[in-house]
């Protein structure tokens, strides 16, 4: 038994030193995931005193926390996977693209928490800022997306019409 157990431990060591090169990406994700997650209870803490309800922590929530966190890890262990040994050739640098947008996202809800819990006018003008600027590039990405298709069909962003007006 207590050779299975060194086996399981040297195959575990040799899983981890495979993975060593992520590190700095994880560390990342970890620390992004882990201020939302404490600026969301926040948030939700203060949502709560002002509409005069009771508050309470819900472990449902934190497992979600755990559950986001879990998969994050793999995607960015899968994603460093398939660029380093299946398509190594192209350099994509998948895994910090996909921590990257990651850690953007949790980014952006930090932003939002940050502004509900403090209301300072410059988390505010920062939601509002990047909301806007992220409609923008969203909606140049899909002209240029739409032009370069080269075809009569237009592309609309999700709720509006074709001439950009709101859709029931």
């Amino acid at each position: 038994m207590e050779t299975q157990i060194k086996y399981l431990w040297g195959a575990a060591a040799g899983l981890l030193s495979l993975m060593a090169p992520i590190r700095p990406l994880v560390v990342c994700a970890v620390i992004f995931i882990s201020i939302d997650f404490i600026t969301g209870v926040a948030a939700s803490r203060k949502r709560a005193r002002g509409v005069g309800e009771k508050w309470g922590f819900e472990s449902r929530r934190a497992w979600d926390t755990v559950t986001k966190l879990t998969f994050v890890m793999a995607g960015i262990v899968m994603s460093w996977l398939l660029d380093t040994y299946i398509v190594h050739f192209l350099n994509l640098r998948l895994a910090n693209l996909f921590t990257g947008f990651v850690c953007g996202v949790e980014f952006w809800s930090y932003l939002e928490n940050a502004a509900e819990i403090s209301g300072h006018p410059v988390f505010l003008w920062l939601r509002k800022f990047m909301k806007t600027r992220f409609d923008k590039e969203f909606e140049s990405g899909l002209d240029k997306a739409s032009a370069e298709a080269g075809d009569k069909s237009t592309v609309t962003m999700p709720g509006k019409d074709a001439d950009g007006s709101e859709s029931v």
